[in-house]
């Protein structure tokens, strides 16, 4: 497995962002999927990894700068045919250590509150991080859940 570096240009990249707004849409009540889509990942704060086992995307996950010591994991998500190999592991991990790479105190993120978002709860948790408020420009306490690590 190797993460590469980004520019949401390949049409199999563009389809698994495609789909993760699509399942976010799904699950979610519309005024409360803050998933970035391929404008957003695409802007100067963000900066965006795809991961792939030869020429298999395998997940993709980014990293929005906030300010110059908090950092926000974004749109972190594993290929449909990729589950259960360590994929959303191996990229929170890879976003962490770059987080500390750039000297950030903190990095953050927003997810749901139902069932369907309970595996991401557990990764996050497992790898450290605690429930926290709202940061950042989110507001929204009815349906998302807050996570955060002091690095």
């Amino acid at each position: 497995m190797r993460i590469e570096l980004d520019d949401v240009s390949r049409p199999e990249v563009v389809a698994l962002v495609e789909y993760h707004l699509r399942s976010m849409h799904e699950i979610s009540p519309p005024d409360s999927v803050f998933a970035l889509d391929l404008s957003g990942l695409k802007h100067a704060d963000v900066t965006f990894w795809t991961m792939w086992d030869g020429e298999d995307l395998l997940g993709m996950g980014g990293l929005k700068q906030l300010d110059a010591e908090h950092g926000e994991i974004k749109s972190m998500r594993t290929a449909p045919t990729a589950m259960r190999r360590g994929v959303a592991r191996k990229m929170l991990d890879h976003i962490v250590r770059e987080a500390r790479a750039r000297g950030y105190r903190r990095l953050s993120l927003e997810t749901g509150s139902n069932a369907p978002f309970a595996p991401a709860w557990a990764l996050y948790e497992r790898a450290g991080f605690l429930p926290c408020a709202p940061f950042g420009n989110y507001s929204d306490i009815r349906f998302s859940r807050y996570f955060s690590i002091e690095l």
